[in-house]
């Protein structure tokens, strides 16, 4: 799906569940003796409103993101530990967010890692060591 194809979508998809509001508001609660004023039905349908940018805005960034060539293009890349792992838990590599196991000791949250290795959807990290220059 395209960009400009979802775009529309999410317009459709809106102006749909707009019109569902409206309709369960003026035509079926009067049914059941519900009474909602016309301000609680423009609230609703603001909040409704703003729920759907959101939710579109974040689904297109995911959307137009561009995917990773190869997994393995990915070892030996450095993130950060979400969780603690121990040994699994998640890591943010690339600006994603990968379920990890530590090949090697446990991984405190918000330590740098290395991947070593993938397998499936599966990251192996380890601790990334710093080299500390020595003064001379």
């Amino acid at each position: 799906m395209t960009a400009g194809e979802y775009t529309l979508l999410s317009i459709v998809t809106a102006l749909i569940g707009e019109a569902a509001i409206a309709a369960i508001v003026l035509w079926l609660l009067p049914r059941w003796g519900v009474d909602i004023p016309v301000w609680g039905l423009i609230v609703m349908m603001l909040v409704f409103a703003v729920y759907q940018v959101l939710t579109y805005r974040i689904s297109k960034r995911a959307l137009v993101r561009k995917p990773v060539v190869s997994p393995q293009a990915m070892v030996g890349c450095c993130g950060k530990a979400v969780t603690p792992l121990a040994p699994g838990g998640y890591v943010r590599v690339e600006g994603e967010l990968w379920r990890a196991l530590s090949a090697g000791p446990d991984i405190d949250k918000d330590e740098e890692i290395v991947v070593v290795e993938i397998k499936g959807l599966t990251l192996f990290v380890a601790p990334l060591l710093t080299r500390r220059r020595v003064g001379k």
